[in-house]
């Protein structure tokens, strides 16, 4: 897998980053929400270097320009519920994307430091030789991520795929890294070390869907 990370270039990137940890600021969702979208948009653009291009020859009042502009079929995926405001900047940049959404949270059967991931809710296009970027927030143990693409699997076989993510610990990374094929694109504005015991990442931010959303009842 290619990993990009973001935060080994200082950048206006760090604010945003900085931001959505700190606990204070943090408290305004509205503003964590759209800190989040904004990283979505650095993200998106990032990796739209990536992508194929072919040339174009635009019509100007006084002339023709000629440049180049991107010509992959993207389906942008996100994980409900903490991937909406990371999907709504992605798609900022890709305008033109067809859209997927999957609904994928951890079941704590047990006790609260074991779980499985449970997929409930699907609606895809087709992403047979399209570009599929699947975008989770936050990347901790990397179930949930291997586990969406798992369900997508019968929609068709991507062109390439590109993961997108917020923050991700060293251990998630590692484990999506060994799970998706080795052309794979990792695009991740910060990585930070450790997992705590009931699988958050830190020092991380928190539960990244609470703070966009509001606390939630199920556990």
């Amino acid at each position: 897998m290619q990993i990009h990370n973001l935060a080994k270039t200082p950048s206006i990137l760090n604010t945003f980053i900085s931001e959505i940890r700190d606990k204070v600021i943090q408290k305004d969702s509205m503003r964590f929400r759209r800190n989040i979208e904004r990283i979505g948009e650095i993200l998106g653009y990032e990796l739209s270097k990536s992508l194929h291009f072919d040339a174009h020859k635009t019509k100007t009042p006084l002339g023709i320009s000629n440049t180049v502009l991107h010509k992959s079929d993207v389906v942008l995926c996100s994980i409900l519920r903490a991937g909406v405001p990371l999907h709504s900047g992605l798609l900022n940049y890709f305008d033109a994307a067809e859209n997927a959404f999957i609904s994928a949270y951890r079941q704590h059967k047990h006790n609260p430091e074991s779980f499985e991931i449970v997929v409930e809710y699907l609606a895809c296009p087709s992403i047979e030789g399209k570009t599929l970027i699947l975008a989770d927030p936050m990347l901790a143990t990397g179930q949930s991520m291997v586990a969406t693409f798992e369900a997508l699997k019968p929609f068709g076989t991507p062109k390439e795929i590109h993961l997108v993510s917020v923050i991700g610990a060293q251990k998630g990374v590692d484990y999506v890294a060994n799970a998706f094929q080795s052309d794979t694109h990792l695009w991740i504005a910060a990585i930070d070390d450790t997992l705590n015991d009931k699988g958050y990442i830190i020092p991380g931010l928190g539960d990244a869907g609470d703070l966009a959303f509001g606390n939630k009842l199920q556990q």
